[in-house]
């Protein structure tokens, strides 16, 4: 989730997100890189798009902070759409991260998904800002994979965990690693920035979700799942 803002003197629109983790494994370094790789990938292809007959360029300006006693509360009446929350923890049920749907502001990270080129964070902001995965999730002679393509898409070999497996066996590698994910300009357009809904040039991104996330690893030792 995020505001979007229209600076028509340098024609450019700015994607404002702001990310607060919390949570036991929630640490400022680790903050730092969810910050560094949304904003990083998502500025990498330059994007532009048109309203009203004219041309934005697009960029994303991602700012973080680590909230370790984040209260329920801060959540549930935050009001501010740039404010995205995200727990960490080092276990998460089915052993992978998530957030709370599409155009969402809230999610829960598993620690060990957000290694330095995992491009996990960038991709579950994606969900954050309205994108889903493609239905086709075979790119096989199509190249790098987009950023919202999930693990088990059928790539070219360079792509894969393995790149000598045989092309879809889960069991060797033959399926797309997600550290070869990358944002296109595709993905831009496809966030259909031109349909939003602008006042005095600021528009919202998203809903609120405000879900407030418990540590999963409790739930399971108390036997509420």
């Amino acid at each position: 989730m995020g505001s979007a803002e229209l600076d028509r003197i340098s024609s450019t629109l700015v994607i404002r997100s702001h990310i607060v983790t919390y949570g036991t494994a929630s640490t400022p370094e680790v903050t730092e890189f969810i910050r560094t790789e949304i904003e990083t990938m998502w500025n990498e292809p330059d994007g532009h798009i048109s309203i009203s007959r004219e041309l934005f360029s697009v960029r994303f300006d991602i700012t973080a902070m680590h909230s370790p006693n984040l209260l329920p509360e801060e959540i549930f009446e935050n009001n501010d759409p740039r404010n995205n929350y995200f727990r960490i923890e080092e276990f998460a049920i089915g052993n992978i991260s998530f957030v709370d749907g599409l155009g969402c502001n809230t999610g829960y990270f598993k620690l060990d998904n957000l290694y330095q080129g995992s491009t996990t964070a960038a991709h579950e902001y994606g969900h954050t800002i309205g994108l889903e995965h493609p239905t086709n999730i075979d790119l096989r002679g199509k190249g790098v994979p987009g950023i919202m393509y999930p693990r088990g898409t059928l790539v070219d070999p360079p792509f894969q965990y393995n790149p000598a497996a045989r092309s879809g066996d889960n069991t060797n590698g033959g399926t797309m690693h997600p550290m070869h994910r990358r944002v296109k300009s595709e993905d831009i357009q496809l966030l259909r920035l031109h349909k939003l809904s602008f006042s005095n040039d600021i528009a919202i991104l998203g809903e609120f979700s405000s879900i407030w996330h418990p540590d999963q690893s409790e739930m399971g030792n108390s036997g509420m799942l």
